[in-house]
């Protein structure tokens, strides 16, 4: 990734502002997976627990990214709900560092829902279910 590439997560009292700028991508992005109501990720963002991350590059925003803190009946696990932007390569190496807030968070692990794609470029992640579909 280039040096120019920097990790935020948005202030809580900065979401309101930042959301319109990049809300088109990650709900695109979600549109992708079916695995939820766009409706339901801009609450997380900005009524519920959710966390807003930026892949910033100078002033261009190359990627946006949510995560929730959700407590399963064996671990605390931090997952991205969404993610999206342009230019993968610049952006795609500052996971460890939304992996090591997690784990100052108390998460054990980290959870990716997404298209399948992702599993061909993260190596270090491993499918750990399968969502099975049918059209009726």
């Amino acid at each position: 990734m280039s040096a120019s590439a920097d990790l935020l997560c948005v202030p809580p009292h900065l979401k309101r502002t930042i959301w319109p700028l990049v809300a088109d991508q990650l709900r695109a992005a979600y549109l992708k997976t079916d695995l939820g109501h766009t409706r339901d990720l801009e609450h997380d963002v900005l009524e519920g627990d959710g966390d807003l991350w930026l892949a910033t590059s100078g002033n261009d925003i190359d990627a946006a990214a949510v995560t929730l803190l959700m407590r399963t009946d064996r671990h605390l696990v931090c997952q991205i709900t969404a993610i999206g932007g342009k230019n993968l390569a610049r952006w795609l190496d500052l996971l460890p560092q939304i992996e090591a807030w997690a784990r100052r968070e108390g998460a054990a692990r980290l959870r990716i829902m997404g298209r399948l794609g992702w599993a061909a470029i993260l190596n270090d992640y491993h499918v750990s279910n399968v969502v099975l579909e049918r059209a009726l």
